[in-house]
């Protein structure tokens, strides 16, 4: 095994890389907090969907909103795992640029995320994400420029 991402990554279907994500028992703490589960992968489609459980007692801020920073961390998940997900299972996504597009406060409870890959270039990618509450409510939106570094594969 290499550090570097193969050029024709190994096929792993949709169904095996979100029951990945829904067994790991090494998800980071970050995403932990933000009460991260994922909900749907397309790699054809370069799309993915996740859950978040935005608890009152850790993202709040004083007047009971989620904390806007919380909301960024959310979207960033969305298109990180977009990114991962595109990139075959062989590359993270480190954000060199994010803007953020604030619609309406998020509240405590059920989110829910959407992450896609606009546009996959030779050395960055543009991602896009979007968070909806439990009424499907357009509540915020994002805009990346990644750049996917390969890693050393946890498939096995």
């Amino acid at each position: 095994m290499t550090d570097i991402a193969a050029e024709q990554p190994e096929t792993i279907s949709d169904e095996a890389i979100l029951q990945r994500f829904l067994n790991s028992k090494a998800q980071p703490t970050g995403s932990r907090t933000l009460g991260f589960r994922m909900l749907s992968v397309s790699q054809a489609d370069k799309r993915v969907e996740i859950a978040f459980d935005a608890r009152a007692d850790l993202l709040a801020n004083p007047m009971g909103q989620v904390q806007g920073g919380y909301v960024c961390a959310m979207l960033d998940e969305c298109m990180s795992v977009a990114g991962l997900v595109a990139s075959g299972m062989t590359c993270v996504m480190p954000t060199l640029e994010m803007k953020t597009s604030f619609f309406r406060p998020a509240m405590p409870g059920p989110l829910r995320g959407v992450g896609t890959v606009a546009r996959w270039g030779k050395t960055i990618a543009f991602l896009e994400g979007e968070l909806y509450d439990d009424q499907n409510r357009l509540l915020a939106k994002a805009t990346a420029t990644a750049m996917p570094t390969p890693f050393k594969s946890f498939r096995k």
